[in-house]
């Protein structure tokens, strides 16, 4: 009975290991993507600005 209950107590720590790794990796991935999307929108006005700036110049 004291073996089965140290081996759940070992997989429960196993478990709770491989979660945390998830969650880093979860976190790591999100900060990732938000990376990505504000580079994208950040190109996106950046072009924006320089098609309407080179459309007033050429005026």
């Amino acid at each position: 009975m004291l073996e089965r209950l140290t081996a759940l107590q070992r997989s429960d720590e196993e478990l709770q290991q491989e979660v945390e790794r998830f969650n880093d990796r979860f976190t790591n991935y999100q900060q990732a993507t938000q990376w990505v999307v504000q580079l994208a929108f950040t190109l996106i006005a950046s072009a924006t600005l320089t098609v309407i700036i080179t459309a007033i110049l050429k005026r």
